[in-house]
């Protein structure tokens, strides 16, 4: 395809939005997001795509995006959650215009809460919960109005100011918009706009005693940051008018609610709620197990941000729901560590078979250059030493091998990987008939990068000079459920963990793994790998983040 050819790629449906409102110079041609996350939890793969699509839309079209804790509810949120939130989105590769806070406007939110009792579009009502449940009604019968609906404006205005005041115990007032309790969208039946809440704010300590519900704070948040573009998923489309009423009612700035689908992935949930189940009841290591779909989880498995934002590319923005494949997501990140990943040797095998090479002189070790990223000649090579003595893995010697076995058994030849072509001569047994040794000899003019010895083999191995291998721990992650569609699952959604989702595997690494840092590697033949943060200096243990090919699916067809 030439550079005149070359197809254009079409817009998503926001992209058609924004376009068109620059077109109509609508808001003077500014375009403004901003990302919300309530800080209850730590960020997941779902929160990537709506930062990936906020913070994206903005700067495709020289705009700016706002990062705005929605931190109304003060039972569940915690500062550990904004620095934690703060750090993936850092990590993400984006950086906020402002760093803002709903409890920034919690002042600002009572006033317009007093406007709309003082327009006679709020009251304030002694019900219960339950009672104000009852009387919403259903999507099919009208609601009935609260014995308290037609209190006067003075009445409301002064028990509004009482219950700022700390005056009212928890649950027994609130703040109701008054709509419409026969709308056939349930969210106009007079719903509740504050709640009496004594307890201690992660930022405003116990200056308020009264705190501003979802629908009432998210609208009024944007629309006082000039918000041009507030993009919600889909769940939010009820909500949509009640944003817009409470704009129009207040005569404020003119935000305006979009809706995207949200992320829903294979084999994982996607609720912060069922999250924390997985924490607090030990399910999980913590919110950033490697096994847990959040961003900290990710990172330290080692996916990278290249790779998310890869994938949140591919899948779209789409305005219907669907459930995308993890293996998508895999592969982006394969695709992107087998740029970037170092390629060492590691013998993944606790239990590994010792090799003597008979004809190696013995007490010689030489240094070998192995090629660190084929991909990447820029990276160089790097000294692997090899002697008299290696070791290998288990599964690669077949004492009696099928055809087409290309690996090590008697008689076989096989090339070691960047050293020399090997022959098996003798195999050692102990006296349970285990194997134990290999003897075996070795083509002195083989050796990779200067082979004349004419010979041609079909397999190579990975190996380990045994007098300097590095004893290791690697962890091998799976996926932490069984079942594909949890939402479609039968039973509680912990009835479907993997009980195999983690195992640990004592391992012999090459030396230059001493000096191991938080980039990728590839363990040859194995998969990529990377140093998880509880490593030491005496004790270095690797994450395995994804293997060399997706083998899920084959092996799910095999049980």
């Amino acid at each position: 395809m030439t550079e005149e050819t070359k197809e254009v790629k079409s817009l998503n449906f926001l992209e058609e939005i924004v376009e068109n409102d620059l077109r109509e110079n609508k808001n003077g041609g500014r375009v403004l997001t901003r990302f919300p996350p309530e800080p209850n939890g730590y960020l997941h793969l779902g929160h990537a795509k709506s930062i990936c699509l906020n913070f994206g839309l903005a700067q495709k079209y020289g705009g700016q995006t706002n990062l705005r804790f929605d931190d109304t509810n003060p039972i569940t949120e915690d500062t550990e959650y904004v620095d934690s939130i703060k750090a993936d989105v850092r990590w993400l590769g984006f950086d906020w215009a402002a760093e803002l806070y709903a409890s920034d406007y919690f002042a600002q939110l009572y006033e317009f809460a007093k406007k709309l009792i003082q327009l006679g579009l709020a009251y304030v009502d002694d019900s219960t919960a339950e009672a104000i449940a009852s009387q919403k009604g259903t999507p099919t019968e009208p609601g009935q109005e609260s014995p308290f609906r037609h209190r006067s404006i003075e009445e409301n205005l002064d028990l509004f100011e009482r219950m700022k005041a700390g005056e009212f115990p928890d649950g027994s007032r609130v703040l109701r918009a008054k709509i419409d309790m026969a709308s056939p969208n349930m969210h106009f039946r007079d719903p509740v706009i504050y709640r009496i809440k004594h307890a201690h704010h992660h930022r405003t300590g116990n200056e308020w005693c009264i705190y501003p519900m979802y629908d009432f704070a998210h609208g009024q948040s944007d629309s006082i940051e000039n918000i041009t573009h507030s993009i919600c998923t889909l769940e939010f489309i009820p909500h949509r008018p009640l944003y817009d009423w409470f704009i129009e009612k207040l005569d404020i700035f003119p935000s305006h609610q979009y809706e995207f689908a949200r992320l829903n992935l294979t084999y994982t949930v996607m609720s912060k709620r069922k999250l924390k189940q997985l924490v607090e009841e030990g399910h999980v290591a913590g919110w950033d197990d490697p096994r847990m779909p959040t961003l900290s989880g990710a990172r330290r498995r080692g996916y990278t941000p290249e790779a998310i934002r890869d994938f949140c590319e591919r899948i779209g923005v789409a305005k219907r729901d669907n459930l995308i494949d993890v293996g998508l997501l895999e592969f982006c990140v394969r695709e992107q560590l087998n740029k970037t990943a170092t390629r060492v040797m590691v013998v993944l095998d606790p239990d590994p078979i010792k090799v003597v090479i008979t004809n190696y002189p013995e007490g010689q070790t030489e240094e070998l250059s192995i090629e660190n990223n084929p991909e990447n000649p820029e990276e160089g090579n790097r000294a692997v030493t090899f002697s008299r003595e290696i070791l290998v893995e288990r599964e690669d010697f077949m004492e009696n091998p099928p055809k087409k076995f290309f690996r090590l058994a008697p008689g076989n030849r096989v090339r070691l990987k960047g050293a020399y072509i090997i022959e098996c001569n003798e195999v050692v047994k102990d006296a349970e008939g285990k194997v134990t040794e290999l003897h075996c000899t070795y083509v002195p003019e083989s050796k990779s990068g200067s082979d004349t010895s004419g010979l041609k083999v079909q397999g190579t191995i990975h190996w380990v000079n045994a007098a300097d291998a590095v004893p290791v721990e690697v962890r091998l992650y799976d996926r932490l459920f069984q079942v594909e569609d949890l939402a479609e699952a039968e039973g509680d959604f912990k009835d479907h963990l993997n009980p195999n989702s983690l195992q640990v595997v004592q391992a012999f690494a090459e030396p230059s793994l001493r000096d191991a840092s938080g980039k990728a590697y590839q363990f040859l033949r194995k998969g990529y790998f990377n140093l998880d943060t509880d490593s030491t200096e005496d004790r270095l243990i690797f994450n395995r983040t994804v293997g060399l090919k997706d083998s899920w699916a084959k092996d799910q067809k095999k049980k």
